[in-house]
């Protein structure tokens, strides 16, 4: 068991002035998950009749991208191809201090304590990240197309991509470039992919930079820091896109 020191972020709404607190936890089993840990920090507050700690969760598997964390100093903490409700206590010793702040970007506002509205990933899935479908009752069973097993493994890489926003939160200059490519790249390897393909990235680039999330200057920490290892590739084949998109155009 182990006693740790929390100093969390806490924000009241949009509007108020955010400072850290200082909180103290006890006897926490290594076995505990992060949020685990964090329900039973929530659980002693309100006993207390202290608010609890606002924080994203979802499907607590990994999968959902909610639990946006900023731990000690990197997203989702000090663990690698984990989001932050993989993480598990076991990651720290007894006596530690965990800093806890909410991801932070321009594009990222903090809706109160670690909660932030991500909204602007949405916005930019919507200004490209769909393909069109022949509904004319000809259509053709997608099983059907050929693609090169290169090609379905790259996709299906990029189609990992959650949505969390480690990249954003990890990045100097709070760029979505990773997510927007994993998102580009998803689609354009894909026939299925290619009828929007000009519209797509140009449409999805303008969104991300109207969202107010910086430039990409290849440091790399976004694809260390992603849970689900999204290579930096993407980029590169987002850049590609996009020029011939805008020669094309």
């Amino acid at each position: 068991m182990m006693n740790l020191t929390l100093k969390i972020w806490r924000q009241a709404n949009a509007n108020a002035k955010g400072k850290m607190e200082t909180y103290q936890m006890q006897e926490v089993s290594p076995d505990m998950s992060f949020l685990e840990m964090m329900d039973v920090l929530n659980e002693e507050l309100i006993d207390k009749g202290i608010d609890p700690v606002a924080f994203d969760h979802d499907c607590r598997e990994g999968i959902c991208g909610m639990c946006s964390m900023f731990i000690n100093g990197e997203a989702h903490g000090p663990d690698r191809l984990v989001t932050t409700c993989q993480l598990h206590m076991r990651k720290f010793k007894d006596g530690d201090t965990i800093t806890i702040e909410p991801f932070r970007a321009k594009a990222f506002p903090v809706i109160k304590d670690l909660t932030v509205d991500r909204s602007s990933f949405d916005r930019i899935q919507q200004a490209g990240g769909f393909v069109s479908v022949n509904t004319s009752g000809n259509t053709q069973d997608a099983n059907a197309i050929p693609i090169e097993k290169h090609d379905a493994d790259k996709a299906f890489d990029a189609a990992a991509c959650i949505g969390c926003g480690a990249c954003v939160a990890t990045c100097k200059n709070a760029s979505a470039m990773l997510f927007v490519s994993a998102k580009v790249s998803q689609y354009a390897l894909l026939p299925q992919g290619k009828v929007e393909a000009t519209d797509r990235v140009l449409n999805m680039v303008n969104q991300m930079d109207e969202e107010g999330f910086g430039n990409c200057t290849n440091t790399g920490a976004c694809e260390v820091e992603c849970p689900k290892g999204i290579s930096l590739e993407n980029i590169a084949r987002m850049n590609r896109e996009y020029l011939y998109a805008s020669l094309k155009g």
